[in-house]
C-alpha cells in the first residue's frame, strides 16, 4: 500500500504544476472550498509565477496520461470545477508524442508471441494519431485488408495505477471534510474514473464494446461502426478495419466534398438519442477525433474504450425530463425527479418545478447559437445546491457526451435547435413505450412472470428490496485510512502537514535550481 507521504508528495508535485498554469486560483477563491484545502493549494503556489488567464487544460496536459482522463472527465463537472475551467478542459487535447516504432514492435510481438510479419503484410511506422493511452498505426493484414492497429502504451497500466491511487486517496480526505465536498461525492467520481479507465486499458473490452454497439444499431441507416479483427486482438493490441473518411470537424473539407452540413448535424443528434434512450447503450467518447464522415454521408465512429450504459427505468425518466423540458410541462419534470429520488422528499415538488422554470423558460424555442450554456449550467448547479441534489455518478458520462454532441453539432449547423432535433424523437419513443399498447403488453409480461414464481417468495423480495430511486447502487469504495485518525506513533495529521510543507520546499528548491 502506497504511503501517505507517497500521496502528499505527488499531489504537491501536481499542485506546482497546476499553479504554475494558473489553475489552481479558481480553487482559493471559490467560496465553496474548504479552508483546508485552501490553504493546501497556497502551499503548492508559493514561489511560483500564475498567468493572468489559467489554463486549465495546459495543466493536466503537463502533469500526464491519467491526469488528461481526469480532466476530461472534470470538464463534465462545472459544479466541482467551475464554468470558466470545465469550459477550459473541454477544449484538452488526448494527445501525446508517439512512442518509438521499435517499442510498438515489441508490444505487439509480445503479446501475441509471434513475429509482427506473420499479423501484418505492412504496418506504417509513423503513427495515425498518438492518445495518453495509445497509439494506431494503419496496416494492412496478411489476407490484404486495410486495418488500423492500436497499441497500448507501454508501461501505461502500472502509471495509471499508481496515480489512481492518489486519486482515490486525496478524494477520501476531501469527501471527510464534509459540507460541499461531501454533497459532491468525489469518492464517487474517481470510483466511476477508474471503472471507465480500466475498461480502456483492457482492448478487448474495447472491441467487445465496440462489437455490442454494432449489434444495436443494425439497421440504423447512416452509421457504421468498423468491424473487430478477433484474431489479431488481444488485451494490448486492437485491429478494426479502416475508416476511409473525412473528420467531422473539418468543416471545410464536408463542404468540398458535397456533404449536407445541416443533414449531418440532425443525424448526429438522433444518432445519439438512438443509442442512449433506445438503447440505453452509447458511444461516451464522441468528439471530434472519433467521428468520420465517409463518401455517402455515413457516419463512421472509431474508439469504444468508454461506452455508456442507462437502465430502463432511467431512460424513461430521462425522456420524460427532455420532453417535459421542450413542452414547458415544469411540472412532470419536478415529479419525475422526486420518483427517481434525486431530490430529497422533504423538499416542495412545486418549489423545484418554479426552480426548473426560472432555468428552462429563457432558453426554450431558442437556437443554440444564442444560448449561453455558462449561464444555464450555473443556474441548474444553483438549483442543485438549494434542493440538496447528490450528484448522480451513473448519468456523468451522459451528460460529458450530451455536451460533446451538441458542440459538433453546432459547428456543423449553427443554427440548430437541439430541442427541436430531439422532440420528435423523444415523444415518439416515450409514445411506444409509455402508451397503452406499451402498457398492455408490460402488464401482460410482468402477470406471466409472477404465475411462475411462488407468491410467498415474491412478497418476502419485496418486503426486504423495497423500491428504490432511479440511481443504481453506489459501486464498492476502497478503504482509505485518513490521515488524521492515525494513532500510532508521532505520525499523525501534524506529522504529515509537516511533511507537506517539507516537500513543497524541496520541489520550489528543485524547480528553482531547475532539477524539476
Amino acid at each position: 500500500m502506497t504511503r501517505p507521504a507517497t500521496h502528499i508528495l505527488r499531489l504537491l508535485r501536481w499542485g506546482r504544476t497546476l499553479a504554475r498554469h494558473g489553475a489552481l486560483r479558481g480553487i482559493e477563491r471559490d467560496h465553496n472550498t474548504p479552508a483546508q484545502v485552501r490553504r493546501l493549494t497556497r502551499i503548492a503556489r508559493f514561489g511560483t509565477f500564475q498567468p493572468a488567464r489559467p489554463d486549465y487544460a495546459g495543466a493536466f496536459q503537463a502533469i500526464g496520461p491519467a491526469a488528461i482522463k481526469l480532466g476530461q472527465t472534470l470538464a463534465t463537472r462545472p459544479d466541482i470545477v467551475g464554468d470558466d475551467a470545465a469550459g477550459n478542459l473541454l477544449l484538452l487535447q488526448d494527445s501525446l508524442p508517439p512512442v518509438p516504432f521499435a517499442a510498438i514492435r515489441r508490444e505487439i510481438e509480445a503479446s501475441f508471441g509471434k513475429p509482427l510479419e506473420s499479423l501484418f503484410a505492412s504496418i506504417e511506422e509513423q503513427p495515425v494519431g498518438a492518445a495518453s493511452i495509445a497509439q494506431v498505426h494503419r496496416a494492412v493484414t496478411t489476407e490484404g485488408r486495410n486495418a488500423a492497429v492500436k497499441v497500448l502504451r507501454p508501461g501505461i497500466r502500472e502509471k495509471f495505477g499508481a496515480d489512481i491511487e492518489t486519486y482515490e486517496w486525496a478524494a477520501a480526505h476531501l469527501e471527510a471534510l464534509g459540507g460541499e465536498p461531501a454533497r459532491l461525492r468525489p469518492r464517487l467520481v474517481i470510483a466511476n474514473f477508474k471503472r471507465w479507465t480500466l475498461r480502456e486499458l483492457d482492448l478487448r473490452r474495447e472491441a467487445a464494446s465496440a462489437s455490442e454497439l454494432a449489434e444495436v444499431m443494425r439497421g440504423t441507416e447512416g452509421y457504421r461502426v468498423p468491424g473487430i479483427d478477433w484474431d489479431r486482438t488481444n488485451g494490448r493490441v486492437m485491429t478494426v478495419d479502416w475508416i476511409d473518411g473525412v473528420k467531422i470537424s473539418e468543416i471545410q473539407a464536408l463542404r468540398d466534398a458535397g456533404h449536407d452540413l445541416d443533414a449531418l448535424a440532425e443525424r448526429l443528434v438522433l444518432t445519439f438519442l438512438r443509442q442512449a434512450i433506445s438503447h440505453g447503450y452509447f458511444h461516451a467518447d464522441m468528439h471530434q477525433g472519433n467521428l468520420f464522415v465517409e463518401a455517402d454521408g455515413t457516419i463512421a465512429a472509431i474508439d469504444f474504450g468508454i461506452m455508456g450504459r442507462i437502465d430502463r427505468r432511467a431512460r424513461l425518466w430521462l425522456a420524460e425530463i427532455l420532453y417535459g423540458l421542450t413542452t414547458g410541462n415544469y411540472r412532470r419534470v419536478a415529479e419525475i425527479h422526486f420518483e427517481a429520488q434525486y431530490v430529497p422528499s422533504y423538499h416542495s415538488v412545486d418549489e423545484f418545478a418554479t426552480a426548473l422554470r426560472a432555468v428552462g423558460e429563457p432558453t426554450r424555442g431558442r437556437p443554440v447559437s444564442e444560448l449561453s450554456v455558462g449561464q444555464m449550467l450555473e443556474s441548474l448547479f444553483a438549483i442543485t445546491r438549494e434542493f440538496d441534489m447528490q450528484t448522480q455518478p451513473h448519468l456523468l458520462l451522459l451528460q460529458k457526451t450530451m455536451v460533446m454532441v451538441e458542440g459538433l453539432a453546432t459547428q456543423l449547423n449553427p443554427r440548430i435547435n437541439m430541442w427541436d432535433v430531439a422532440s420528435p424523437f423523444v415523444r415518439e419513443w416515450i409514445r411506444d413505450e409509455l402508451g397503452p399498447e406499451a402498457a398492455l403488453a408490460d402488464r401482460i409480461r410482468k402477470d406471466a412472470e409472477t404465475l411462475l414464481r411462488l407468491p410467498d417468495l415474491v412478497r418476502r423480495i419485496e418486503d426486504r428490496f423495497p423500491a428504490k430511486g432511479g440511481a443504481p447502487d453506489a459501486p464498492p469504495l476502497p478503504p482509505v485510512e485518513l490521515v488524521w485518525d492515525r494513532r500510532s506513533g508521532a505520525r499523525g495529521w501534524a506529522g504529515y502537514l509537516a511533511a507537506a510543507l517539507v516537500g513543497a520546499a524541496a520541489l520550489w528548491a528543485g524547480q528553482a535550481l531547475g532539477w524539476i
